[in-house]
């Protein structure tokens, strides 16, 4: 019988390893995430009960999960035929990102666009695998500023974030994949609670 080259079983190891941490991971999320989830999914039902719209921000691997959110909020996750939900990504605009970079600085292009668009009642989701992103604590600042619940999707021991948003909800790892794996999953249980609640 042929023996499997070193490489491969390394390779093997390593899939197997990565999968086993990930399921970790998320086994741990209910225990230290559920009542968060909960508190997010009822700011949420409020929230879209009150025709209010939510924001999303993050960078990197968290903006596209903020683009990923606001579409299963807008187009639908598994509910066919339901109504849209009102949910904007403030990280897919690249005239504004970068006229934002270049004229009032990095740090300030989220919190700009927060100043422009949220409104009392509104909610936004921060999305942060440190909790210390500059940009998305200034737009956390600004949106409790102007009236709207603060949703934190950190990480790690939840940085700095912590303490400024209404809900944290910080998955169990300090491992940036585990916690961006955790964040889309989280996502899409709120998003379906979401759906199964306010749509039958």
């Amino acid at each position: 019988m042929a023996h499997l080259p070193l490489t491969l079983l390394h390779r093997q190891k390593y899939i197997q390893d990565q999968l086993n941490e990930s399921s970790e991971t998320k086994k741990k999320i209910f225990d230290a995430c559920a009542g968060d989830i909960l508190k997010a999914v009822d700011v949420l039902i409020n929230a879209f009960n009150d025709k209010k719209k939510v924001l999303i921000c993050g960078n990197g691997g968290s903006a596209a999960d903020a683009q990923h959110i606001a579409t299963e909020l807008v187009i639908r996750m598994n509910k066919a035929n339901r109504p849209p939900l009102a949910a904007i990504a403030l990280t897919t605009d690249s005239s504004m990102l970068t006229a934002g970079g270049n004229d009032i600085g990095f740090e300030n292009v989220f919190a700009r666009q927060v100043e422009a668009l949220g409104a009392k009642g509104d909610v936004l989701i921060a999305i942060s695998t440190s909790g210390k992103s500059e940009n998305v604590n200034r737009a956390v600042n600004e949106a409790k500023k102007r009236g709207m619940t603060v949703i934190g999707f950190l990480g790690k021991d939840g940085g700095s974030s912590k303490s400024i948003v209404d809900i944290p909800i910080i998955i169990p790892s300090n491992d940036t994949q585990r916690i961006q794996e955790g964040h889309i999953t989280v996502a899409h249980i709120i998003c379906g609670i979401l759906e199964n609640e306010m749509f039958g």
